[in-house]
């Protein structure tokens, strides 16, 4: 039997309306095609759990793969993204500087920001209450681009650092081995993910 794989997909493009809190947006008509695009795609094919974090567009992405597989979603709420209600929406600029800064000082909260320490503990204690269950098959986590690096960060065992950030546009994936949580690959987009699986060659 072939080992069974974690993956953490981050949504992909979402709809930006400044009026609307952050964790509301829901994904936009690119996001929901690239969705729907590899809903069906062979590498989900032994996927016999999907979680996703409470906010919208991590649920909506979730909810059209489980569609196509067939399967029900688990919501769970503490896999949200980092906290950033303190500034709210910020232009794309200024996002990208205070982001920076977040990674690279994770043990301080910039401008009010949830520490990504305290990010980084929350991720890695949600992902390991879904995977500490041992149910057969693998395992599809849908969330965010920050948490889901800090989580990315923990697995591979290097330190914080948004050079393990995945690239702009969302719809990314990381996976890695249920036993052992060994990465076998770091962030691909969702359309370019490898069919092979452990032991056929599969890239690091």
């Amino acid at each position: 039997m072939p080992a069974d794989i974690v993956r953490y997909l981050t949504h992909p493009q979402v709809q930006i309306d400044p009026d609307v809190p952050v964790p509301q947006w829901g994904l936009s008509p690119i996001g929901r095609a690239r969705t729907e695009t590899v809903a069906n795609a062979s590498w989900l094919a032994r996927t016999t759990q999907i979680v996703a974090s409470g906010e919208r567009k991590a649920i909506e992405t979730a909810e059209i793969i489980a569609g196509s597989l067939g399967l029900m979603i688990e919501i769970r709420e503490a896999m949200h993204e980092n906290d950033r209600s303190a500034t709210g929406f910020l232009k794309p600029a200024e996002f990208e500087e205070v982001a920076d800064q977040f990674f690279a000082q994770p043990h301080l909260s910039v401008r009010g920001w949830e520490r990504a320490i305290d990010a980084q503990a929350r991720i890695v204690r949600e992902a390991e209450a879904v995977l500490t269950r041992n149910r057969p098959g693998d395992v599809l986590l849908v969330g965010h681009g920050a948490v889901g690096t800090l989580l990315f960060c923990h697995t591979a065992g290097q330190a914080i650092d948004r050079r393990h950030d995945q690239s702009a546009g969302g719809g990314h994936v990381f996976a890695f081995t249920r036993d052992g949580r060994k990465i076998l690959h770091g962030w691909r987009r969702l359309e370019e993910i490898s069919q092979r699986r452990p032991g056929e060659g599969r890239d690091p």
